[in-house]
């Protein structure tokens, strides 16, 4: 800081007049406080987090819609799930797809009976925390006591068994030490079937004792999952520690749905590698319990299909794309791509994106204009003293600028709102552009060794970060004089080579 007193919040708001430079200026932490004039895009990001909705964003370039897309990722929390690819022995190119929530294995999840807590016996349902021993009340498990009478139910020290069958079932479940992990609540119970005694397990598998929250595992189906779980290779597909943001754009079919590997040996046992190993996610999967971003949306073709499809079962089996290729027989059903999908495009393109999809959008999200022009007010010129802070500690390779070379920013931005947009008293939210203004003005600052950006850099920096169209405009008077004159010199050059007789006294080009 230039000087030893309070930063400027810009979350609180300023004045241009009170800073120095831009060192005095405090940059948000939270990535969505960073977006500079677009608050109701930004409202309803919030709302599409905390809801979990998807955004189309629809704006000229250099607006934010990238911005705004990395910043909902950030509100969100980190990945709970993590995916796994498991080799089904019996038949290889169907691989099994398990899910790990915290830790936990939802191993052999298609293995069983699934109940709720009131259809289990009453004492199973006490040992699993949802049954009152009191009053028979049913609750939640993570409820320490009754709702009704107040008496504590069972705790985690009375259920646990020390039955040799929970032993097997643990043994069955977490053979592997990549699988580590905290167990669901286990009650081993003997019960009647056809007049016989059965060993049975009860595993509790949701907390909502309404819900599908208990599975029964009779004595065929541990012997089921103990050949299961023999031996079972596996891999980790989209692992816990991830990223929260995924940006998808441009992606080919393969990287945005997954793929199966080729093996060259056509899955041959001994010599060829197994199916679950090649298996690589997708895009869409990768961005599990996250953001999928995609900029210009429309350009995705055909594939907006197959996005809308995940979108709307937050699952999505990968296949082997290549009719060629040995993966091509083997298929992972039902793998989880549950994400916030954010797409982005022009306003010229809106109209090529599919109708389901926009449809499926609007139906469980948010579509959003992005401003492209803020008033020309006091408060937003503070906001382009904050976007030029932003951008000085985002390159950090430039110093940081004066009051007055912002102020000659703020023109500049000003000047741009009329000649482009056409609005007066108006303020550009073409950031991206005056972003490159700004590092030009401080790589002039650096040739000239220069602590600050100053003014005149900023001038200078103004001068020479013009768009190509306006270059030649400049040099020739328009650009259709220019394609004229280019048009006039190709032909003449020709003229040269093909009729060098005319021209033997001047050069090739002079």
């Amino acid at each position: 800081m230039t000087n030893n007193r309070a930063l400027l919040n810009p979350v609180l708001g300023f004045f241009v007049e009170e800073l120095e430079t831009t060192e005095d200026i405090l940059i948000p932490q939270n990535p969505l406080d960073r977006v500079i004039g677009q608050e109701h895009a930004v409202k309803m990001a919030k709302l599409a987090v905390k809801q979990r909705r998807h955004l189309l964003l629809v704006g000229y370039p250099g607006v934010g819609k990238s911005m705004i897309a990395q910043a909902m990722a950030f509100l969100l929390p980190e990945p709970k799930e993590e995916i796994w690819i498991v080799d089904n022995p019996k038949n290889p190119e169907r691989p099994f797809v398990e899910t790990w929530i915290g830790g936990e294995a939802d191993r052999g999840k298609d293995i069983g009976e699934i109940l709720q807590a009131d259809k289990i016996p009453p004492e199973v349902a006490v040992k699993l925390g949802f049954k009152c021993k009191k009053c028979g009340t049913l609750s939640s498990s993570l409820k320490i006591r009754c709702e009704i009478c107040g008496e504590e139910k069972v705790g985690y020290d009375d259920w646990k068994a020390t039955s040799p069958f929970r032993d097997l079932f643990e043994t069955e479940m977490f053979n592997s030490s990549k699988r580590r992990g905290k167990v669901n609540r286990i009650v081993p119970y003997i019960r009647k079937v056809n007049g016989k005694q059965e060993v049975t397990v009860y595993e509790q598998i949701d907390t909502d004792p309404l819900k599908a929250s208990v599975r029964v595992l009779n004595q065929s189906a541990l012997e089921e999952l103990r050949e299961l779980e023999k031996s079972r290779p596996s891999k980790v597909l989209v692992p816990l520690k991830r990223k929260t943001f995924l940006q998808a754009t441009g992606a080919s079919e393969t990287e945005l749905l997954g793929d199966v590997k080729h093996d060259p040996y056509g899955n041959h046992p001994d010599l060829g590698t197994p199916p679950y190993t090649r298996v690589v996610p997708g895009e869409i999967h990768e961005a599990h319990e996250g953001v999928l971003y995609i900029d210009e949306l429309p350009q995705l073709g055909y594939l907006q299909t197959f996005l809308l499809t995940a979108m709307q079962d937050k699952k999505f089996g990968i296949s082997g794309r290549n009719p060629q290729s040995s993966g091509s027989s083997v298929r992972v059903d039902s793998v989880p791509c549950d994400f916030i999908f954010v797409g982005a495009c022009n306003i010229m393109d809106l109209r090529l994106i599919l109708p389901p999809l926009r449809s499926r959008i609007q139906g469980n999200g948010y579509e959003v204009l992005l401003n492209s022009t803020m008033p020309d007010t006091p408060e937003n010129r503070a906001r382009i003293a904050q976007f030029v802070a932003q951008e000085v500690v985002a390159d950090g390779r430039i110093p940081h600028v004066t009051r007055e070379a912002v102020q000659e920013l703020i023109k500049e931005a000003k000047r741009r709102a009329q000649i482009i947009d056409g609005k007066n008293d108006a303020l550009t939210l073409r950031l991206r552009d005056l972003g490159g203004v700004i590092r030009m003005a401080g790589d002039l600052t650096l040739e000239g060794e220069s602590p600050l950006i100053e003014r005149t850099h900023m001038e200078q920096a103004i001068k020479l970060c013009l768009p190509v169209e306006e270059q030649i405009k400049k040099e020739f008077g328009s650009f259709e004089r220019a394609l004229e004159k280019e048009l006039a010199l190709s032909q003449q050059t020709m003229n040269k080579i093909n009729y060098p007789e005319n021209y033997q006294n001047q050069s090739l080009y002079g």
